[in-house]
């Protein structure tokens, strides 16, 4: 299916429409959507370097211009898509204790990273990263501010209930937070992780925090 000038001309209509100004293209949502998760998919079987304007839009069935009418280029579209990551983000575990959350957290974490679309994604962009300082800072924006917000209010839960002291670094609480799992699941790239691995990971980081 391509698209023409009027995005949604081909689907015929439910009630009575705004007439669209003059010289403006109506753009619709769903084709928004479904080039988004194009670009997710392309990335995953091709990878950047080797991803085209051309192989999205074939994968989300729509023709080259509706593409380019919302991204001047494939950088900025995946620098679109990349920083919406990091307003995702994850849920906000309410457990009722420090220890409990982190274990919701990884596990909510390690699923999203070992999805076979994220596990090869998050390489090659790391890979990208260090040859183009736009990917750089759009990827590490969305890896920080996606697990930050979390992180924080898992350490600000934790303060008000008296299990951490309050004021601790933000900055050493989310490297203890994040780093073994994303170093296990990304760096590594362990193909599994042992029987009860989170678990002892959530034991072990409540414990540090518990120390700083």
């Amino acid at each position: 299916m391509t698209t023409n000038a009027d995005e949604s001309a081909d689907v015929p209509p439910t009630r009575p429409r705004r007439r669209a100004p003059a010289g403006a293209a109506v753009l619709r949502e769903d084709v928004t959507e479904a080039i988004r998760a194009a670009v997710f998919e392309e990335l995953a079987a091709v990878g950047y370097a080797r991803m085209s304007i051309e192989g999205i839009a074939r994968r989300a069935g729509v023709g080259k211009t509706a593409v380019y009418r919302r991204w001047r280029s494939k950088l900025h579209l995946v620098l679109d898509v990349v920083s919406a990551m990091a307003v995702l983000g994850f849920p906000v575990p309410d457990t009722g204790s420090l220890e409990g959350d982190l274990r919701l957290l990884y596990e909510v974490t390690s699923r999203a990273l070992r999805h076979p679309v994220a596990s090869q994604i998050i390489p090659d962009l790391q890979a990208e990263a260090a040859r183009n300082p736009e990917i750089a800072e759009a990827f590490q924006k969305a890896l920080r501010d996606g697990q930050e917000g979390v992180a924080s209010k898992i350490v600000a839960a934790a303060a008000e209930r008296g299990e951490i002291r309050a004021g601790v670094d933000a900055g050493l609480t989310l490297d203890l937070i994040s780093g073994p799992l994303y170093w296990r699941s990304v760096v590594t790239r362990s193909p599994k992780l042992p029987k009860g691995y989170l678990e002892r990971l959530a034991r072990a980081t409540a414990g540090a925090l518990k120390a700083l």
